[in-house]
């Protein structure tokens, strides 16, 4: 009997299954049924159960059946901090890798305005961080102190200066605190993993059942951690990949999708020309980020203000006042797919527009700073010129009529030679949608997840070159 694997993701649209031969590296069949965390989960994952049994023809008994969530908005956080540009912005870090949906960040004293603002976001867990260790207190004890007198219910992850963490924990008085080591101990000293291990924790034991998750137990082993976090290890696993197989290296993953533009990199970042300094915090090997406001349905108008209208009609070959007309379509009905050869390239320009503009914030960038011993150039992010491979995955992407006109947005170009996006990479699209699969799949087997990403990754083009 072969031995196999039910993968599940609880989105927040639908409830998605891929079944896996572990043996054979391969998938044995995908399944998906509408996602039903506001009223009865099992409705949702009963029906994409058959769905996966109708392809299969009956199902056959899993080893493994783990699963991750975005489900009911995602895991929404908080995050506090002392400076912006320092201890929140470590902090922000620290949520956006741990797979949470960043939907408040504040910084220094919190106002009652403020406190009021936090609870209206209505979070699953505020991360309270500020101070080095033994440096500035007073600052997030009078958050904690504001936090604790509020009407707030969520679990509090306290990840700030640990001389402040007992009596942090006191003012916060009924919340529950999880405590774990500071986001940034030393000044410039990023130390953002135990956080995100206090917040996956969390969400486990405590959001899992919140959004009623757990009602559908007896249908899977358990919720290993948020959807984004899956993405995440499957693509860590990808570039450093493990004993007895190789990875592919250094890389970066762009998903476009509905709400939002998400892109990932594993890379040290460290500046490939020498001579070049860096400048600002330290940058996370594994690093994620979230741009909310290049969504290509729910903030359609966003990307085409970002990308200029004339620009986003000439790649489409529209004319401008067409482009308006289209993203009203868009806002009137967000499920909206493409009904004509137009729409289909308005789309096709949507997201090439997307995926350019989060790459290159994602990205760092040089510029040359004139200091009083003459010209210096500095480095602020992370230096992706040398990743080996780019990745494209999600629905945008998938069913894009050219998925390789999309992905030569994320590569370096010659007209912006500040920007440090790749080079040189491979190019390779998830269209079977498997790298949250391997993510949950490499906590039990590693190699097994390896093996299967690397042979249901797609090349689109292995001679692709941008200087």
């Amino acid at each position: 009997m072969r031995a196999c694997a039910l993968l599940i993701d609880f989105g927040s649209t639908y409830t998605k299954l891929r079944a896996i031969d572990l043996a054979a590296r391969r998938i044995l069949g995908s399944g998906q049924g509408p996602s039903t965390v506001t009223s009865d989960i099992m409705v949702g994952m009963k029906a994409a159960l058959a769905d996966l049994e109708r392809r299969l023809g009956r199902l056959p008994k899993f080893k493994y059946r783990l699963a991750s969530s975005s489900a009911a908005g995602g895991l929404r956080m908080v995050t506090v901090g002392l400076v912006r540009e320092l201890t929140a912005e470590a902090a922000r870090r620290a949520a956006l890798g741990a797979g949470a949906r960043l939907v408040g960040t504040f910084a220094y004293r919190l106002t009652w305005g403020d406190v009021e603002q936090i609870i209206a976001l209505a979070p699953d867990i505020l991360l309270l961080a500020g101070g080095t260790d033994g440096g500035n207190s007073a600052v997030i004890l009078h958050n904690a102190a504001a936090l604790g007198r509020s009407a707030l219910a969520c679990p509090i992850v306290f990840a700030g200066n640990r001389n402040a963490a007992d009596e942090a924990a006191m003012l916060l008085g009924e919340l529950e605190v999880i405590t774990c080591e500071n986001v940034m101990p030393e000044f410039n000293l990023l130390n953002i993993e135990a956080a995100r291990a206090a917040i996956r924790k969390v969400f486990i034991d405590r959001i899992v059942h919140a959004k009623g998750i757990d009602r559908a137990h007896a249908e899977f082993d358990q919720v290993l951690m948020p959807t984004p976090a899956a993405v995440l290890e499957g693509v860590k696993l990808l570039a450093d990949g493990c004993a007895g197989v190789a990875g592919l290296g250094p890389l970066l993953v762009v998903d476009p999708g509905g709400a939002t533009t998400d892109v990932h990199s594993v890379a040290s970042g460290e500046p490939s020309v020498a001579g070049v300094i860096p400048q600002g915090l330290p940058e996370p090997r594994v690093k994620r980020t979230v741009e909310g406001d290049l969504g290509m349905r729910h903030n359609a108008a966003a990307i085409v203000e970002a990308a200029g209208l004339e620009g986003i009609a000439a790649d489409a070959r529209v004319a401008p006042a067409r482009v308006l007309v289209l993203l009203d379509q868009i806002a009137r009905d967000l499920d909206r797919l493409p009904q004509s050869a137009e729409e289909t390239a308005f789309d096709q320009a949507l997201v090439r527009a997307s995926v350019k503009l989060a790459v290159v914030r994602h990205c760092g960038s040089v510029e040359t700073v004139f200091t009083a011993t003459g010209p210096v150039t500095v480095q602020h992010g992370k230096d992706l010129s040398n990743v080996s491979a780019v990745i494209g995955t999600g629905g945008a992407l998938v069913h894009s009529r050219d998925a390789r006109a999309v992905m030569e947005m994320a590569l370096a170009d010659a007209a912006e030679p500040l920007s440090l996006r790749p080079k040189k990479p491979k190019l390779l699209l998830d269209r079977e949608y498997l790298l949250y699969a391997c993510g949950l799949l490499g906590a039990v087997e590693p190699q097994v997840a390896l093996e299967l990403a690397l042979a249901h990754l797609e090349p689109i083009d292995t001679e692709v070159t941008h200087e």
